[in-house]
Formats: C-alpha cells, structure tokens, sequence
C-alpha cells in the first residue's frame, strides 16, 4: 500500500522557492463541501485513493441529497466527502472536521456546526456574492464580519486561479471553471503530501475520448498543487505517516462495501462453482452493486435489470429453480414490493440472496442517507410464518466476508437470505486486505439426480421434500432433470411428496419445519471482547454500528473504564450462546440507527433489560456522542 510522495513542483523548488514548514500529524479529518455540481464526491474518492496507495488506514463519510442536480447554492444542495485518514488503525470517518474545503457560502453554513475551534477552513471566495450569500441567509459577508474568529480561515480564490491555470486551453469559460474541484484538489493533497501519479493517471483515463478536458483537469491539478507550494497564505504543510504497522502483511486495496459485497458474491459462485445471476431494479443505495455485477460477464456473471422490484425478484427466483446462485438486490422500499416472492422462496424452500442496503425511511423517505430500520421489515415483513436468516456486515470490508456466509446459509439450507447492509458501509470505504483464493469457504452443492425414495411397494420415485436429516434442507432438482419432475407454486406441499395439501396436521408440520430448519442454522457463537473480564457493562451492535462502538470503547478504556463489547452478525437464527453472555453483565446497552429494533427481539427472546441508544437522523453515530451514554450507563 505504499509509493513515493511525488511533487508537480519539483521545478519550482529547484528554482529556489523558500522551503515550507512541516509538522507530523497522527491523524487528521477533511471534508470536501460544495454544491452537487461541484463534484465533491469524485474530489473525496480520488483524495482517498491516494492516500489508500500511500499506506494510511482511512474511513470515508459520503453525503450527498437525493436529487440528481439539487437546487444550486441551497442548504439542501449542499454535498459533502468526508476522509479520516491515520497512521494509525481507526474506525470512523471521524466525529469533527479538522479542515473543510467549503466551495460556496451554503457549504461553509451546511458544515459550520460541525467544525471544532480551531479548524482550518479553505473557501472558495469566488462564489462568495451578495446574491449567493442571501440565499443562504447571510445577512453579511462571513468572511470580513468576525463571525469565524474561531477558525483558521484561508480565503481562496479558487475559480479565478482555475481560470487563470487554463486560460491557454482552450476550454470555454463555464467548462474551464468545472476544474477547481481540481484545483482544490491539488491543494490539500500539497498540504498532506499525497501522491498525485494515479490521480493525473485517473484523469486522462477517465477523459481519454476528450484530451482537452483531460489536460485542463491535469493541469488545474498541477495548479492547485503550485499554488500550495507558492503562496505564503499556506506556511505549512503537513505529514501523516503509513499505517504499515496497523495491517497484517498482504496486499491491499481501497474498497466501498457496495464493491466488496458485489466481490463476495462472485467468489461465492466461484466457490460454489454455480452461474451468478442477478434480478434487480435500480434503486438508491443498492444500484452500485447491479452497476459492477453487470461488468463481470467473464465469470459467468449474468445481471438483469427488471422493469420493477417484483419482477426482478420474479427473475432470481427463476434462476435459482434453474441452479444459478440466485441474487436481488434493493434498499428498504423494494423490499416491501418484493415481499409476496420472498415468502414464495420461503414455501419452495429454494436458495435467493436479498441484499437489502438500508437507508432513510419510510417510503421514500431519505434515499441518499443511512439507517438500520429494516430488521424487522427483514425478520417478519411477509404474510404467514416465513422466516428467513438475516446476516449483517459490519465494515465496508466486511461485506465480503457477508456475503460469502449469506451464501453458505442459502445453499446449504436451501432458504432465501436476508443480507442487510446500508448506506453508510455501502459507500464508504477503506482498505481491504485481498483474500488468498484458498483460504475461502468451499460452497459446492449436489443437484438432485434421480431417485431419493422406495415407496412400499418397492418403486423408486423422487421426493421433493424429503429433507436432509441434519440441515432440514431439501433436495434441489434443476427443472428438465429426467425422473425429478414434481409439483411447484406457492399453495402448500405434502411433507416428502410435494403433492398440494390442505391437511391441517401437514400444514403445522411444514410451517414449523421450515422454522427448526431456521433456528438449526450453524451460526459461530459470538465472542465478547471484555479485557479485564470483570466489566458490568455491554454494548452490542449489529450492522454498521461496529466502527464509532468500538472507538467509543476504546476511549473509555484508555480513560481507566471497565467495559465489554460485542457484535452480531448473524440476527436470525441468533448465535447459540447470545442469551448466556447477556446474563453475565448486569447492564446491555444496544445503540442503533433505527428505534430499538434489536433492544426488542433480545428483550423479548432472552427476557433481558437490553438498554435502547438510538438515532434516526440519516448519519451514523459519533464516537464521543456514544462514549458519552456509555459513561453514563457505567456511572449508574
């Protein structure tokens, strides 16, 4: 994960420019703030990468609105990049800004509460008119009335030096001026001593159709990387060292969950040695995953883009009665219209991945923003008894991993599983270490191939629902298999026949089969990090809680407390010795983006107080915000 620092200003160095101050940091926060248009999220996602190749541990915080181009220089068009990088192993994207890039005055007003005294603030003056600031209620220029004494504020003209950076290429003024998110860009990778080959590399890959706009992107790049060089508005520059001794050896790389989920899912059809087919229609956070399936038709991949939920969903259960490892995909909304199937998948007893990438609701709700509120929605939104297992990763790294389980659970227990990730892990990002082929699961299946019963008076017949006697699972006949022909749809089937069936006796049969079927699921029992091992206190967490959990504790610990924690996975059927570790801790507190959805099913399974800490405002928790309640609970 390392290369070497390079500088487009060597020349100017050598020319004599006076050497620059440079301090050492351990970490350091940055936000990129500015307008949709202003390509805030493509300016954060190559700062990232650059820093992934120099070595640092980092965590990103997308935000962005829901509208493809929302109203320009509003409070509610405002779009964000947050980047917390280290030399050192981190968690979070971090609880404040230590520096925000704000390209306009909403940006600056969006992000202000946010920032802690002493932030180093680089705005756009530019963009700083009595029309722009009134339209955010500026009543004066906060520039030049005091009101950000707090801050190191660096005023820059960065559309000006961007338009002066280009004015020999040739670009129309409107078009020249796209380029100072370059510009800005070039600035605070300048400032942070980040490398910049792979972005310039990026650039003319990304505009290879348009050579002038790659150049001008280049050179407004360069430009901002002089200006930091040049300028003595910025005396210092700063150094934040690899994490070399934070990863284990190996080779790594920057990864979104939403991109290691969709690896996950190839590697599990590899490993199972079955065609990936995927039913999906688009929707807000998941689409990404459709978008990178579609562009791995080499590994036997095939992706369908329906023209609604159901019959995308329609599709995969399609391919999974045809043998494929059968995934939809879709966020909190689409899973309500892809209910009916779901349950459908439930009664034949087929394997069906649903990831579902949570977000904002209800119904539209905030489709741009996180949460964890599909639980439930996930553990009983269906008509009848039609439980299915649900596994959430933890980490934008861990959907890999999540995937590759899901997977494991589906095949062979023949059941549709739920994977909920969400927002936050779906595009944030960190550095994944690349998993060795032959450390992972072997997932191979046998298909029905003739024959499974002797009937009494000796003639052999094929049984669709005679099960495995340690999974419960049923066999799983590809349809045009000669001798498997058996009855399918959705009313219900005799036990072992399949034949329809009426009878109340096979009907509670079935229906509690199916659950011990669920509950017999070989889930690895949940282990608890409590070093000391006399804490009172647990926090457990599910889904994308585990990053500000965990830095929350490791504050209290460094400040003397005693507390223990733990994280679950695997949400149904839950870890067999869950209902043990909660006893042993007088106090469980559960902090969750939703209003206590899994404090409810540990109350009501285990009969234990679990203590609710929830939020439902679009953004994950804070480190210090939980470290805070977690005192609280351990002082009583």
């Amino acid at each position: 994960m390392t290369s070497q620092v390079s500088s487009p200003a060597d020349q100017q160095r050598s020319s004599g420019s006076p050497a620059k101050e440079v301090r050492r940091l351990e970490r350091v926060i940055i936000r990129f703030a500015g307008d949709s248009g202003d390509g805030m999220q493509l300016t954060g996602d190559r700062f990232t990468s650059e820093t992934a190749s120099f070595g640092n541990d980092l965590s990103t915080l997308p935000n962005f609105p829901a509208e493809i181009r929302a109203p320009a220089g509003t409070l509610p068009g405002v779009s964000s990049f947050q980047l917390h990088f280290a030399d050192h192993d981190i968690l979070t994207p971090g609880d404040a800004p230590d520096v925000l890039v704000a390209m306009n005055p909403a940006a600056l007003k969006a992000n202000l509460p946010d920032l802690p005294r002493g932030a180093e603030i680089i705005v756009n003056t530019d963009e700083f008119s009595k029309r722009a600031m009134a339209k955010v209620g500026y009543a004066a220029n906060p520039l030049e009335d005091g009101s950000l004494e707090a801050y190191r504020v660096h005023p820059v003209p960065l559309t000006t030096l961007t338009l002066e950076a280009l004015k020999d290429s040739g670009l129309a003024r409107r078009d020249a001026e796209r380029a100072k998110n370059m510009f800005a860009l070039g600035l605070l990778s300048w400032m942070y001593h980040r490398p910049t080959e792979g972005t310039e590399a990026f650039l003319r890959k990304k505009f290879a159709k348009k050579p002038e706009v790659a150049d001008a992107n280049v050179a407004a790049f360069r430009a901002g990387w002089n200006f930091g060089e040049t300028t003595e508005d910025f005396a210092v520059s700063y150094e934040v060292a690899p994490a070399s001794s934070a990863f284990p050896p190996g080779t790594y790389r920057n990864i979104s969950g939403n991109l290691a989920l969709s690896y996950g899912l190839i590697a599990a059809s590899r490993q199972a040695d079955l065609p990936l087919y995927l039913g999906s229609y688009p929707i807000t956070p998941a689409s990404d995953i459709l978008h990178e399936l579609s562009r791995h038709k080499n590994f036997g991949v095939r992706t369908f883009q329906a023209e609604d939920e159901i019959a995308g969903i329609g599709a995969a259960l399609g391919a999974a009665f045809g043998g494929s490892l059968a995934v939809t995909t879709t966020s909190g909304p689409g899973v309500a219209l892809k209910s009916e199937t779901i349950g459908l998948a439930v009664s034949l007893e087929l394997p069906l991945l649903i990831v579902d990438i949570q977000r904002g609701g209800p119904s539209t709700g905030l489709p741009t923003k996180t949460e964890q509120a599909d639980l439930l929605q996930a553990m009983y939104g269906r008509n009848g008894e039609a439980p299915v297992p649900v596994v959430a990763p933890a980490t934008p790294g861990d959907c890999f991993d999540a995937a590759l389980d899901a997977a494991r659970i589906a095949l062979t227990y023949r059941t549709p599983v739920f994977l909920l990730s969400d927002g936050y892990l779906a595009n944030g990002s960190e550095p994944w270490r690349i998993p060795e082929t032959e450390g992972l699961p072997d997932l191979r299946v046998r298909f029905a191939t003739g024959p499974n019963h002797t009937t009494e008076d000796g003639t052999e017949v094929f049984w669709p629902y005679k099960r495995d006697p340690h999974t419960l699972a049923r066999p799983w006949a590809v349809p045009g298999t000669p001798g498997l022909e058996h009855r399918i749809g959705g009313i219900e089937k005799q036990d072992g026949t399949g034949n329809i069936s009426y009878d109340p006796a096979n009907h509670d049969f079935m229906v509690r089969t199916r659950q011990a079927k669920v509950d017999g699921i070989e889930v690895p029992d949940v282990t608890v990090d409590d070093p000391t091992g006399d804490a009172r206190l647990l926090v457990l967490g599910w889904g994308s809680t585990y990053g500000p959990i965990t830095a929350a504790v490791r504050r209290l610990r460094a400040a003397g407390e005693k507390v223990a924690q733990t994280h679950l996975r695997h949400l149904n059927p839950f870890p067999g010795n869950l209902g043990e570790v909660l006893k042993r801790y007088d106090k469980v507190v559960v902090p969750e983006m939703n209003l206590g959805q899994l404090a409810t099913l540990l109350r009501a399974k285990y009969l234990v107080d679990a203590q609710s800490y929830t939020q439902v405002r679009g953004l994950p928790f804070k480190a210090e915000q939980l470290a805070t309640v977690l005192k609280e609970a351990i002082d009583g």
